[in-house]
Parts: structure tokens; C-alpha cells; sequence
């Protein structure tokens, strides 16, 4: 397999995309709302792409509740942004550290559901009033010990559901000032506060990286791109052993062809190169080029499959859909 996940062109997997995946088999595909239609058209096409890749790739999508929803109603649940949760922990904080797990777990069910056995979430960046909205109320709070606490319930009750939860976007998104599918953000000083949450969280099967420059870290390279915050911020400082993911290597955060910034970003470091944009011909270019995903990434990913595998709960989703209305009314 391939070191990268990419995306699909549409609600169908191709002629075209199925002898791709023959012949240069990704670790993984990841589904958008371009992808999915409704609960009939996704389970034909989650067939057809276990059909097509490898028994041992993975199926990724994006879902955190609120605005990052791929899968909505009325064929799946709505789920709060993270933010609403957050808004709840200033009045009863044992209530949201409970709505966090039941929407984790929620989420996790309808993806499990579905096929996925990876969901791109919970978010670990901090909410910043004054930065770009893209992270905005998909933080869970400013503070970073709450951002902790109801990250972590939120990701145990994925978990629990049987997906392996991806905390994002390490080293820290939250006070960048431009939004990085538009423009690569500049932040002059990591503060130990962005970090605390990825520190506490730094247990979490898989992270995903930020688009974001630290100059004073490395000021050439992006942090996807650069070995200095890959090995000396996010292995070593927050002290992640898990599996490392880029974020979408389609963003216009990074400058260069798909190819080249897969083979960067897999050479600084990361395990999983991300490329989301499903064209076929870049995603074709990609796959061609892109190295074997190493033995020490595949060591990684089997930790987060059994840790998932052991965290697992049979849960009524019904019952905690129920329970988790309750303490939002």
C-alpha cells in the first residue's frame, strides 16, 4: 500500500478509480459531501470500495458534528459543534463532559455504521475570538484545560463506537489569522497553551497536522512539511507516538504539486500523507509516486486498531441520543 489517503471524484467509485486502486493501492479513502447522497447510494459505494482496495485499508471520513458534517439528515443524526458543548461546561461541567461522550459516541455509531473505521476528529486547537472562523466554534473552548477534558470524553465515545478518533490540527491551529485552505497561516509563538490539549490528548490513536508556519520553530517549512516540528514539537514536546496524518495536501495553505508535498511531508516525518480533492489524474500522480507506507506506520496503525478494538461498547445509540437531548434542552 501506499503511504497516502485520497478522496473520490463522486457518488460512485469509477472504472477508472477502481483499476487505480488494482494497481497502486492507497492505505485509505476519505469521503466528502460530494461522495455521499443518502444511506442507500453510500452503502453501494462503501461495497465497492472494500471491493476495490485492500482488505486492511482504511475508510476515513470527516465528521465532527456542526458544520463539519459529511453525513446529515435526514439519513444520519445532527450533532452539535463542539462549541455548543463547550458553551455548557461554564454552567454544569459534568453535563457537557457527558454530552461530549454521547456525541463522540453518536457520531462514531452513525460512521461505524456507514462502513467508516475512521473519523477525522475531535478538533484539539483552541478557540481564539479574533482568529479566523475556520477553526472558530469547532474548538471546544478557549480555556485549555476544558478543551482537554471534553476533547478527550468526546474522543473516548468515538472510540467506543468502534472508529479511530484523529486529533486535530497538531501542533495548534486556533490563533491563526487566515484560514489555511486559502493561505498558508503565520504563527510567530507556539504557546504552551495550544499545545496542553494535544499533551493531554497525546494518548489518542491518530493526530492530524496543522498547515500552519512557526517561524521560530522552522522558517522555511510549514508544519506538515517540517521535520523540526514534526520530531521536535509533535513527537517530542507533546510527546505523540501514534500514527501522524497531514491535513488535506489540496489546501492552498502549501505550494507545489501533490506529488512533491506527499514525498515532503512523508520525509519530515508524518505516516499518512491526506489528499482529499478527488481528481483523478493529480490523485493518479500522486499514487504513482508516493513510497510504500513504512513498517513503523504500519506498527502504529495496528496500536490504533487494538486500542479502538479494546475500547469498544456495545452501545443503544437510540437511548443516547435520547440521554444526550436531554442535557441539551
Amino acid at each position: 500500500m501506499r503511504a497516502a489517503i485520497v478522496g473520490i471524484e463522486g457518488p460512485v467509485l469509477t472504472a477508472a478509480e477502481a483499476a487505480l486502486f488494482a494497481a497502486l493501492p492507497p492505505a485509505g479513502v476519505i469521503l466528502f459531501g460530494r461522495n455521499i447522497q443518502d444511506s442507500g447510494q453510500l452503502g453501494d459505494l462503501m461495497a465497492d470500495l472494500s471491493g476495490a482496495l485492500p482488505a486492511d485499508a482504511l475508510l476515513m471520513v470527516d465528521q465532527e458534528g456542526g458544520r463539519v458534517a459529511r453525513l446529515r439528515p435526514p439519513y444520519w443524526r445532527a450533532h452539535p459543534p463542539a462549541g455548543t458543548i463547550g458553551a455548557l461546561f461554564a454552567t454544569r461541567p459534568e453535563h457537557a463532559i457527558r454530552c461530549a461522550w454521547l456525541t463522540g459516541a453518536l457520531i462514531g455509531c452513525d460512521c461505524h455504521d456507514a462502513g467508516f473505521d475512521v473519523v477525522a476528529a475531535p478538533v484539539l486547537d483552541l478557540f481564539y475570538p479574533h482568529a479566523s472562523d475556520v477553526i472558530g466554534d469547532r474548538a471546544f473552548s478557549a480555556d485549555p484545560a476544558v478543551a482537554s477534558r471534553l476533547a478527550r470524553a468526546f474522543a473516548n465515545g468515538l472510540m467506543a463506537a468502534g472508529v479511530i478518533a484523529v486529533g486535530k490540527h497538531a501542533p495548534g491551529h486556533g490563533p491563526a489569522l487566515v484560514d489555511s485552505h486559502f493561505a498558508l497561516p503565520v504563527i510567530e509563538a507556539l504557546n504552551d497553551s495550544d499545545l496542553a490539549p494535544f499533551i493531554a490528548n497525546r494518548d489518542l490513536p491518530s493526530f492530524m497536522t496543522a498547515h500552519i508556519q512557526f517561524p521560530a520553530i522552522d522558517p522555511a517549512n510549514p508544519a506538515t512539511l517540517s521535520t523540526a516540528v514534526i520530531e521536535g514539537i509533535i513527537r517530542t514536546r507533546i510527546g505523540f507516538d501514534g500514527l501522524l496524518m497531514t491535513d488535506d495536501l489540496a489546501m492552498k495553505a502549501l505550494s507545489g504539486t501533490p506529488t512533491a508535498l506527499a514525498q515532503r511531508a512523508l520525509a519530515a516525518g508524518c505516516d499518512l500523507a491526506l489528499y482529499c480533492s478527488g481528481d483523478f489524474a493529480a490523485t493518479k500522480a500522486l499514487l504513482r509516486d508516493c513510497p510504500p507506507i513504512t513498517d513503523a506506520a504500519l506498527t502504529r496503525l495496528s496500536a490504533a486498531r487494538a486500542d479502538v478494538a479494546a475500547r469498544r461498547l456495545h452501545l443503544d445509540a437510540a437511548a443516547l441520543a435520547q440521554e444526550r437531548d436531554a442535557l441539551l434542552a
